[in-house]
């Protein structure tokens, strides 16, 4: 169970309130009335909690689940234990998110980490030109440089840094440590722990005796509701602005190269980078540690696999994996043809090194 010393429960809900916020029909043993205080995993739950079943390896933890209510797809229905009421839909997952939301609203946002909201602390550097909105948090430490602003309801976390003129959204966390600089922030975003935002791009003039330094004269924009993960990087453009679509979601550890332009909805996952001015389009998906090189363009609903290198344009909807990245049944054979060149030798037949000489 979620502990309360960091994590607030705003329950209890009627199921007929969870199953209408979640967009779930009631079902088997479904009492609008009945009262649910928190949620829980199917192993862990008891009879005043909400779980979820989506993924079939866990259908036998659903059918010996004690949880009082569960969400699950029509095709469980007939599976689950008995007593339990089921809240009925076809995005379980989804709908355990929104769930999950509704009891715990403040993670869902990101939240202040001191422990007094809505002040600004005597111990943060507030320049006097900058504007802070109503409600807003800025913890011990944290700096907010002249003429910035930053909108209601905004948490900026311990120690973090909002940059000379630098604006960041209504309801939005930048979380400790966070520097911001050059840059322009949405509403409802989350920088977690040690994001920076807006620094120099790699951009020299390269050559014998000295690589020259080209000044770095765009932004970062980054749209509203993305999420950004811990020690992150983006950097700000060269000339044109470095953005961030709407909806985006990034994972720890990723760089983010100058003048790259993401659409909405894109999903990038830990330990990629996007060199500079690369495009994704809308709900274009990294995986983990793609590194992709820049000036080209991965196209609207494109998915790399893990650990590809993507060096040409990618079209539209399409699937890429490999070094160099292609599409992902080509890969796939080719995997499997490598693999089986080590089949073919005949048995007792050497490899012909030094050691099957001796």
């Amino acid at each position: 169970m979620a502990d309360s010393r960091f994590f607030a429960n705003k329950g209890p809900f009627a199921l007929g309130e969870i199953a209408a916020r979640v967009g779930a029909e009631l079902g088997l043993n479904a009492d609008a009335s009945r009262r649910i205080e928190d949620i829980a995993a199917l192993d862990a739950a008891g009879p005043a909690h909400l779980s979820f079943l989506d993924n079939p390896k866990y259908a036998e933890a659903f059918a010996a689940t004690a949880a009082g209510a569960c969400l699950v797809h029509p095709r469980f229905v007939g599976r689950a234990p008995a007593g339990v009421a089921l809240l009925v839909t076809a995005e379980p997952y989804r709908a355990y998110a929104l769930a999950s939301q509704m009891f715990y609203p403040q993670e869902a946002r990101g939240g202040d980490t001191f422990g007094e909201p809505g002040i600004v602390h005597s111990r943060a550097i507030v320049h006097p030109s900058a504007k802070i909105g109503a409600g807003a948090t800025v913890e011990p430490g944290a700096v907010v440089g002249a003429d910035a602003e930053i909108g209601s309801g905004t948490v900026i976390g311990a120690n973090a840094v909002i940059g000379k003129g630098c604006t960041v959204g209504r309801d939005c966390f930048i979380g400790p440590n966070v520097t911001v600089s050059h840059a322009h922030i949405g509403d409802r975003v989350m920088l977690h722990p040690g994001v920076a935002i807006g620094q120099d791009g790699f951009g020299f003039a390269m050559g014998f005796p000295r690589h020259d330094k080209v000044p770095q004269l765009g932004r970062v924009i980054i749209q509203d509701d993305v999420e950004i993960g811990a020690n992150t990087t983006v950097d700000r453009g060269a000339g044109p602005d470095t953005v961030i679509g709407e909806g985006t979601k990034i994972d720890n550890l990723v760089q983010i190269g100058h003048n790259v332009a993401t659409g909405r909805g894109c999903v990038v996952i830990a330990q990629t980078g996007v060199s500079g001015s690369a495009k994704l389009g809308d709900y274009v998906v990294l995986a983990a540690q793609v590194g992709v090189t820049g000036h080209l363009t991965i196209n609207t609903g494109a998915q790399i696999a893990a650990r590809s290198a993507v060096v040409h344009d990618v079209p539209p909807g399409q699937k890429y994996g490999g070094v160099p990245a292609k599409p992902v049944r080509e890969w796939q054979r080719e995997l499997a043809a490598v693999k089986n060149l080590g089949k073919r030798r005949k048995p007792g037949q050497g490899s012909g090194s030094a050691e099957d000489a001796n």
